[in-house]
C-alpha cells in the first residue's frame, strides 16, 4: 500500500471532471461502430525492463538493445517503460524532450529502426515530447515495417504527496492529452494508456466498446510508491475478451 496519502478526493474529481470534458464527452471520443478487428493468433508479448540513468545517448541504446533480444526471443509484440529515456523528473523532462511531429527524433527513430529491423510491433513505452510550447508524456507505435500507427498522450496525470517523503506533481510541467488512442496492429487492436491512466475505467470501457483485444498501459514508478522496491520502469497489460 502507499504510505501517506494521494491528493485528497474532491480535487481528484475536479481533475477528472476537467480531463471528462476534453475526452470522454466531446463527440470524437464517443464509442462509434468499428469493423471487427482481425484475429492475430498466438502473439508473444516482450515486456521490457529498462535501468533508466542521466545518459540520454545510453538509454537509447538499452532499449534498442532490448527490443532486439526480445525478438530474438520470438516476440511479435514488444513493449517498453514509461518515460524511458530520462530520469523521471520535472527538472528532466524539459531537457529530455523531443519534437516527435517534425520528423525523426533521436528516441523516435531508434524506436522506428528498432521495429522494422526487428520486424516487431513496438509500443515505444512514452517519452517526454514538445509540441506547440507544451509538454506531454506520449507513447508512439510502431509497426514491424517501422512506420509510425500513432501516438498516445497521457490523460490522468499524476500529482502525489506523501508527507515526509515526496511531494511529486507531473501537472507542473506536463499537459494532459485529450483523446484515446486505438490502433489495428499485426498483434491486434490496442488501446494505449500510460501508467496513471490505468485508475480511471472508463478510459478502457472505452476501449471495450471499439472492440479493443488488448489494453497496454505503459507505467513507471518511483522507488517509494512501489510495494516492492524493484527496477523502475513496469508495464501493465491485459488481454480483452
Amino acid at each position: 500500500m502507499l504510505a501517506g496519502r494521494l491528493f485528497s478526493r474532491p480535487q481528484v474529481l475536479r481533475t477528472v471532471q476537467n480531463a471528462s470534458q476534453s475526452l470522454y464527452h466531446r463527440r470524437e471520443v464517443c464509442a462509434r461502430a468499428m469493423a471487427e478487428p482481425a484475429n492475430p493468433g498466438k502473439v508473444k508479448v516482450a515486456l521490457c525492463q529498462l535501468h533508466v540513468t542521466a545518459d540520454k545517448d545510453q538509454n537509447i541504446a538499452a532499449a534498442r538493445a532490448a527490443i532486439e533480444d526480445a525478438s530474438r526471443n520470438g516476440a511479435k509484440l514488444v513493449v517498453l517503460p514509461e518515460m524511458w529515456n530520462c530520469p523521471y523528473s520535472n527538472d528532466s523532462f524539459p531537457t529530455y524532450a523531443e519534437d516527435i511531429d517534425n520528423g525523426p527524433s533521436p528516441s523516435t527513430q531508434m524506436l522506428s529502426e528498432a521495429a522494422q529491423q526487428c520486424a516487431v510491433t513496438l509500443v515505444g513505452g512514452s517519452v517526454p515530447e514538445r509540441s506547440n510550447g507544451k509538454l506531454f508524456n506520449t507513447c508512439c507505435v510502431y509497426d514491424h515495417h517501422g512506420k509510425l500507427l500513432g501516438k498516445h498522450r497521457k490523460v490522468h496525470l499524476f500529482d502525489i504527496d506523501i508527507p515526509g517523503k515526496m511531494t511529486f506533481k507531473e501537472s507542473l510541467t506536463l499537459t494532459p492529452g485529450e483523446s484515446i488512442t486505438v490502433i489495428d496492429t499485426a498483434a491486434g487492436r490496442l488501446g494505449i494508456g500510460i501508467c496513471y491512466d490505468i485508475r480511471f475505467p472508463e478510459l478502457a470501457m472505452l476501449y471495450g466498446q471499439r472492440g479493443v483485444q488488448a489494453l497496454v498501459y505503459p507505467g513507471g514508478h518511483m522507488f517509494v510508491v512501489r510495494v516492492n522496491g524493484g527496477q523502475r520502469g513496469s508495464i501493465k497489460a491485459s488481454m480483452l475478451g
